[in-house]
């Protein structure tokens, strides 16, 4: 008996989320199909990838990143020089020195770096806080005014501070924002609940519902994408409609595989190869599972990944 493919095509859609401007704008969202499901329905607006960049500069102890990187000696530099790393769809710069726990960077330097870098790249830009709740309630509605009329992703509002950087970022300067919860389904709809709550729309809101390393616990972020995916498309639920960002490049080079020596492990093989497979195996992973875009840091896992993504459409 010949085999009939049944396509798995819904009414429902993922709502779309437009960053940046002009030509080089992009959008997210907008499939009525289950992830990289080409194959039943076309998937206008396929999965995105952006490369990282803190504000501390690239991580040039990684020879593939150095490498990319020469010449470009300070942080907007290096965000311009970015803009030329083939497969990249945007920038993220994430602001980990202004953690209070860290270096403390002023809200003023923040702001001032931001604005630096926006005027610098031709790409859209996405803004990563630095982890700590109460800082980034300062920085979000500093840099959304900074950036006024950019059309910025700001990453990311949690449930504890999401007020005043919604207020900020949407309703007073029009930028994007992330709703961030912690691999929980039921989190992650509250907040955007609590979002919409304030008249924000859909077309506004981008999910950050955590990631974890391939091989760390990552069936839950696994299972969290596809229960939230599934009741987007197949329950047609409204609150889980928005498309789903993952930054993944900071937990990829941190964990035992990408940082013990190769003189401790030499059976591992080289660092960097570590790093670059942890990075492409996440990302396959989660573009698989939801995610509409991935944050990653190393130009070869960039590379690799974008030819996966066109290699599907």
């Amino acid at each position: 008996m010949p085999f009939k493919p049944t396509p798995q095509k819904f009414n429902a859609s993922i709502k779309e989320v437009v960053i940046g401007t002009g030509d080089k704008a992009l959008t997210l969202g907008g499939e009525q199909v289950l992830p990289l499901y080409s194959f039943d329905g076309e998937i206008k607006n396929p999965p995105k990838v952006g490369v990282e960049i803190t504000d501390n500069g690239p991580d040039k102890n990684i020879p593939g990143i150095a490498a990319f990187y020469a010449g470009a000696d300070t942080v907007p530099d290096a965000a311009a020089k970015a803009c030329s790393m083939p497969g990249v769809s945007f920038i993220s710069l994430a602001l980990e020195g202004a953690d209070p726990n860290g270096a403390n960077k002023s809200v003023d330097d923040c702001v001032a770096l931001c604005k630096a870098v926006s005027d610098k790249v031709t790409l859209p830009l996405v803004i990563q806080g630095s982890g700590n709740m109460e800082k980034d309630k300062e920085l979000f509605p500093k840099i959304a005014e900074a950036l006024q009329g950019k059309n910025v992703l700001l990453l990311s509002a949690k449930e504890e501070n999401y007020k005043p950087i919604a207020v900020a970022a949407v309703q007073a300067y029009g930028q994007k924002i992330g709703a961030e919860s912690s691999v929980d389904i039921n989190l992650a709809k509250q907040l955007n609940v609590l979002v919409s709550q304030m008249g924000i729309t859909a077309n506004s809101v981008v999910m950050n519902v955590g990631c974890a390393v391939a091989g760390y616990g990552f069936e839950y972020v696994a299972s969290t994408m596809e229960r939230i995916k599934g009741a987007a498309l197949v329950q047609n639920d409204t609150m889980l409609q928005m498309p789903i960002i993952t930054p993944l490049g900071t937990d990829a080079w941190s964990v035992k595989e990408t940082v013990v020596s190769e003189e401790d492990f030499p059976e591992w093989g080289p660092l960097e190869a570590r790093g670059v497979n942890m990075e492409v195996s996440t990302a396959v992973a989660v573009l698989a599972a939801g995610s509409n875009a991935v944050i990653l840091r190393h130009p070869e896992s960039i590379a690799t990944i974008s030819k996966f993504i066109s290699d599907l459409m």
